[in-house]
């Protein structure tokens, strides 16, 4: 690591801690212990988590099952689907340069597949014995309360929503910190299955790096600096604590279980190509008529991929990607937040070779490996204050520092990683 490298470190760990400050409710109060104290736990993870090789062979085993998953996924697929779920069994001959991969069919089945079985792993207590583990780390280091502790933590393997239905009894007791800390970790990670999805997306962009062992990683790691970023912006003493049993009984049989996770998967299915398909054609209009406008102005290629990336360039340099690479990654940054995480790792599962580095390219990995993007904010506000209509007012109160903090937090998370690589 160079000089320079370092300082621009150094730099980014000020200037991602200071960005947030003009965003806190009240800033004499702000416990820089804590945000001392996080930012040594996201290294120390770090280092653990891609540098220790008990846990580094621990990811080889859940990359090897995941490979096993996605064939798996593929049998089922290909049953309903025929050659439209695996192109290597395509009846006829395809010519041309176009992507032969239907990612209606060969990718958005895994979320359905490992829906149900992270259900299954729930009723099975296995999931729960590791989310509550986790929590008690942040739970002690933060003080914060178990409810806030298991509904952040849950998010490393569940959906922004299905996170917060664990802690659905004490929603209306919790403190705007403790709201906000809540939809900030949802924001700050991406769930079990659509990281499983993410795998198969970038795995040609990826070919040499375990994808799985950095997307579990990027996750846990942006939990501490969710909880940092949620104390920054509403510093606050007060805690919710567990009155019963700390993990609530979600399915009430195996098959329950399954059915329920299957169903919970299908409906994210729906919603991702939903989504998708909508916002992709709305860019693209919007790209065409920036394109109009830009020939007026003299620049030709004016999009919005340009105008976010000018708009993350001081962001995306504090992350420590060099200066030359510094706008292409601001682009997939402001793409993702503008839109969602599925076509920000898409184009960045189609960027050119060169125009970033590998280093660049795993730190910009890390800063996309959320969901915090304008219509993410909706979705929490609606699914929380489904759970607490009480407390619809508060979600809205805090929702644009939740945005803010969610993607400060992956950028952090970014920052910490390229220490390591």
């Amino acid at each position: 690591m160079t000089i320079t490298s370092l300082f621009q470190i150094i730099i980014g760990f000020i200037g991602l801690v200071c960005i947030a400050i003009p965003f806190s409710k009240n800033r004499s109060s702000i416990n820089y212990r804590h945000i001392i104290a996080a930012i040594f736990l996201q290294i120390i993870l770090a280092f653990a988590l891609l540098k220790i090789p008990f846990i580094v062979q621990i990811f080889a085993y859940l990359s090897e099952g995941v490979t096993a998953l996605q064939a798996a996924t593929q049998e089922g697929a290909q049953f309903v689907f025929g050659y439209l779920s695996n192109s290597s069994t395509s009846p006829f001959e395809t010519s041309g340069t176009g992507n032969s991969m239907i990612f209606a069919f060969q990718i958005l089945p895994l979320i359905i597949v490992i829906s149900s079985l992270s259900a299954l792993l729930w009723f099975w207590n296995i999931l729960p014995l590791i989310i509550r583990a986790i929590s008690k780390i942040f739970e002690k280091l933060f003080n914060i309360g178990g409810p806030i502790g298991l509904g952040a933590t849950a998010n490393i393997i569940m959906g922004q929503v299905e996170a917060p239905l664990l802690v659905r009894p004490y929603l209306s007791k919790m403190s705007e910190k403790e709201l906000l800390i809540l939809m900030t970790a949802g924001m700050s990670t991406v769930s079990g299955s659509i990281m499983i999805a993410l795998v198969s997306m970038l795995a040609p962009q990826f070919p040499d790096i375990n994808l799985i062992q950095h997307l579990v990683s990027a996750s846990i790691l942006s939990i501490p600096a969710a909880i940092m970023y949620a104390n920054i912006m509403i510093p606050s003493s007060e805690v919710t604590n567990f009155d019963g049993n700390s993990v609530p009984k979600v399915y009430d049989s195996s098959m329950d279980a399954i059915t329920r996770g299957t169903r919970d998967g299908l409906d994210i299915c729906l919603n991702v190509g939903a989504i998708l398909i909508a916002f992709i054609a709305l860019v693209s209009l919007l790209n065409s008529l920036l394109g109009i406008l830009g020939g007026w102005i003299g620049i030709s290629d004016l999009s919005l991929q340009l105008i976010l990336g000018f708009i993350f360039f001081p962001i995306v340099w504090l992350m420590g990607v060099p200066l030359s690479e510094t706008l292409a990654s601001a682009e997939l940054l402001g793409l993702k937040t503008a839109l969602n995480e599925f076509v920000a790792y898409g184009a960045l599962a189609n960027i050119e070779p060169g125009v970033l580095s590998d280093r660049s390219k795993l730190i910009t990995l890390y800063a996309l490996c959320g969901f915090a993007n304008f219509s993410s904010v909706g979705i929490l506000v609606s699914g929380i204050g489904a759970m607490a209509p009480e407390r619809k007012d508060d979600l809205i109160d805090v929702s644009f520092k939740a945005l803010v903090a969610a993607t400060l937090a992956s950028c952090m998370t970014g920052l910490v990683v390229g220490c390591f690589i």
